[in-house]
């Protein structure tokens, strides 16, 4: 006879560095990412024509799993994987202005973070009105108010308009278009980038 229940998600036993129930939308874990086991999701998102502006497109599932590897070892970047009612959502990184290369850019102040994000494809079900706009309002919590943060910073690519009119639909407001240098160290090469900086403050993200 089979078993009716559904299987356990394999994300269940890891211990989340926020978790939020939203009424109407589900649980919301954010999860340290762990580069071998979720290596697979990951590459399959950086993969995709969409993600091309995430700069990993033609990487194998083995690199991706050696930058996240890597970027695991820094005290001011970190990466992790968002998990909504058991499933994988999106991928979410933090970082330290003062220590990238976007600091270069933009006068930083005390208490902002950076923030890059990945959201999981639509799969088969098409458009989820409402669903970006309440899995960041988890993120947000745990970025603003769980870290302890003031503001936050975006650097989306000027021609990845699909992440700025997301950010500005979230209460982001809109920065210089600047130029982010190139880096080329023996763990990580980033070309130079034409970013469009975007920022939120704390109280206007929790104003209403």
């Amino acid at each position: 006879m089979t078993d009716p229940r559904p299987a356990p998600s394999p994300y269940a036993s890891r211990v989340p560095v926020h978790e939020q129930r939203l009424d109407g939308f589900g649980t919301v874990r954010i999860l340290p990412l762990d580069p071998a086991a979720d290596a697979a999701v990951v590459h399959g998102w950086v993969s995709e024509e969409r993600a091309a502006f995430w700069g990993m497109n033609g990487l194998t599932r083995d690199q991706v799993a050696e930058v996240y590897a890597h970027m695991d070892t820094l005290d001011t970047h970190h990466a992790f994987l968002v998990v909504k009612d058991g499933e994988p959502a999106a991928l979410l990184q933090t970082y330290d202005p003062a220590a990238d290369r976007v600091s270069e850019c933009y006068p930083a102040e005390p208490g902002d973070v950076g923030v890059h994000l990945l959201l999981a494809p639509t799969g088969t079900g098409g458009a989820r009105p409402g669903w970006t706009a309440a899995l960041s309002g988890a993120l947000m919590t745990y970025v603003l108010l769980g870290l302890d943060r003031t503001r936050i910073v975006v650097d989306p690519d000027v021609g990845n308009d699909k992440a700025i009119a997301r950010f500005l639909r979230l209460g982001f407001t809109a920065g210089p278009a600047v130029v982010l240098p190139e880096i080329d160290l023996p763990d990580v090469y980033l070309p130079e980038k034409k970013a469009q900086l975007a920022f939120l403050r704390r109280e206007v993200a929790f104003a209403g």
